[in-house]
């Protein structure tokens, strides 16, 4: 009997016109590591929201599911709090007392548990995450990474069957992601805990899995372990569906025209085995990587001279003597671990943050002398969380509300909003409530809006986060359109496989300060850690190739064509 089991289910939201889900049929069994991908919106979210009781969205629900025997409704409020336990996407949403300690110790005290049955439980889980030394530290101190640690440490505290997971390492830089990923494998393994978890970020997350579930507008369309669904997905006609799969499956299918299910590699450690040999059947001839040129005149247009930031007198400095040189038409991504500081600079360049010392100045001219209205207009700043943009009732407001208020600033506004709904495809969710988006959704929105300003320079805080695979290729293209028509763009990001193939040049923040600064060719190939799956994969043999891209050019010459690859 499988532990969880879903039939015929179909979910609609309130005055929605297409259901959400539909006829999703899915059968968990014990101890499975299940993965749920798709594009944005397709459903994923919702399906762990109905699996998890108490936040089981409005809407109209038919279909069954089934845990561990009986309908899902029948089990004990008691029961379905403490044996499906679920993490969210965003850290800072599911954290609600002052410090560490506090926290733990919530969903316990909320259940009646006694003193000695929670200190118990909580020494043993600090003993296993490593929380002794941040015990008794204020929440607001912890890097997102700690925070999403602290997260799935408070969930175990009930000592869950199920563990459901949103897209847990979206904010996670790429070494906390891996270590996330490891602490949820050996739940898995070590504990027989069940993991159902959404994700679009699966080069970490494919090899892990027993299960991978593809939905597509509300709908399961592949199903199976992940060299079978590989398989699927190479062999089916639609070739948008090749984007979701991780770089090393794509680059295995380019190389190799024959393909075989069990000789798809999944990690890095197969794919040595499995595309070594093809590199010498490929007769490597090119070597180089495929950075974007970008034209660098004599005057930057963000110049960050000697800046040092703290929050409190008391506290270390974030950031520490820190210059940084940004010129017109460069795109610029800046990488470092969770709360190294790469919010904080991002809000000092737009001038939303005074530093203690240093200066910022925009084309020559300090930051902060320039009054608020103009700077704002020239330096569009996307943060981390795009529900901080929307005040109205529905996206269609949120976007004219905010074209009306600059119709008299912005030049040919109407024509810009036009071009923007279409650009993001906005357009089928113009009557949706802004809050109901999903995370990809909202961030397109949320950009949007900034770019309604027509801005210089674009500072963008994590934007692919939520992004679907096939998303991420046409807000390449937008990036591509909008550095075409002149603005400058500041991106902070965790992504690496889509900086490594977009950006023209990395910046790493560490101890406070720009530790180096490169073409992303350079960055990447000279890093062990900060680097893509590709690179690790073919880097004795293309020490530059850090994309898919690079490799098939190493390899095919001009037999191939970038309209058989995609770019993500």
């Amino acid at each position: 009997m499988a532990l969880i089991d879903i039939q015929n289910l179909n979910f609609t939201y309130p005055n929605a016109k297409e259901r959400a889900l539909k006829n999703v049929n899915i059968s968990v069994e014990a101890g499975e590591f299940v993965v749920i991908c798709g594009p944005s919106g397709c459903g994923k979210t919702t399906l762990l929201s109905l699996l998890k009781r108490e936040i089981r969205p409005e809407g109209e629900i038919c279909g069954k599911i089934y845990y561990r025997g009986k309908p899902l409704h029948q089990i004990s409020e008691r029961g379905a709090v403490e044996e499906i336990g679920m993490v969210f996407q965003d850290p800072e949403n599911q954290i609600v007392l002052d410090t560490v300690v506090h926290e733990l110790a919530f969903g316990m005290e909320n259940l009646g548990y006694g003193i000695l049955t929670m200190k118990k439980r909580i020494g043993e889980m600090c003993s296993f995450f490593g929380l002794e030394k941040m015990l008794h530290k204020p929440v607001n101190e912890l890097s997102g990474g700690e925070k999403q640690i602290l997260n799935l440490a408070s969930v175990l505290l009930l000592q869950p069957k199920v563990l459901l997971l949103d897209e847990p390492t979206a904010q996670l830089d790429p070494i906390g992601a891996k270590q996330f990923l490891q602490i949820v494998y050996r739940l898995n393994r070590e504990l027989s805990m069940t993991v159902i978890m959404s994700e679009h970020r699966l080069e970490d997350v494919f090899s892990l899995a027993d299960k991978i579930i593809f939905m597509e507008k509300g709908q399961v369309k592949h199903m199976g372990n992940p060299k079978s669904i590989s398989f699927d997905i190479l062999k089916s006609k639609n070739a948008s569906l090749h984007n979701y799969l991780p770089s090393l499956v794509r680059m295995y299918s380019y190389l190799k025209e024959d393909i075989q299910e069990k000789e798809i590699p999944v990690d890095v450690r197969e794919a040595k085995k499995a595309i070594w040999h093809l590199l010498e059947e490929n007769q490597v001839r090119d070597n180089r990587g495929s950075d974007k040129s970008c034209k660098t005149s004599e005057k930057p247009i963000i110049k960050v001279t000697d800046i040092s930031f703290r929050y409190e007198k008391d506290m270390p400095n974030i950031l520490d003597r820190l210059s940084l040189d940004v010129y017109p038409g460069e795109f610029l991504t800046i990488l470092g671990g969770n709360g190294a500081g790469k919010s904080t600079l991002l809000q000092v360049m737009a001038g939303l943050k005074k530093p203690q010392r240093g200066k910022v100045y925009f084309n020559g001219r300090d930051i902060l002398q320039i009054p608020e209205e103009e700077r704002y207009l020239k330096i569009g700043y996307l943060a981390q969380n795009p529900m901080l943009y929307f005040i109205y009732e529905t996206v269609e407001e949120e976007l004219y509300k905010r074209a009306e208020m600059l119709r008299t600033k912005v030049e040919g506004i109407d024509q810009m909003l036009e071009k923007y709904v279409d650009l993001f495809g906005i357009g089928p969710l113009l009557k949706r409530h802004p809050y109901d988006l999903s995370g990809g959704e909202k961030q397109k929105l949320a950009m949007t809006i900034v770019l309604l300003s027509k801005p210089q320079v674009l500072l963008l805080d994590e934007p692919t986060k939520g992004f679907d695979p096939t998303f991420k290729i046409s807000f390449k293209n937008i990036l591509d359109i909008l550095i075409n028509t002149g603005i400058t763009i500041i991106m902070v990001s965790h992504d690496i496989e889509f900086v490594a193939a977009n950006a023209s040049s990395c910046a790493l923040l560490f101890n406070g300060e720009i530790t180096s600064k490169a073409t992303p060719t350079n960055f990447f190939s000279e890093n062990y850690f900060y680097t893509t799956a590709v690179n690790r994969t073919v880097r004795e043999k293309l020490p530059k190739a850090i994309t898919v891209e690079d490799v098939i050019k190493a390899c095919k010459g001009e037999k191939f064509t970038r309209a058989k690859f995609a770019l993500c």
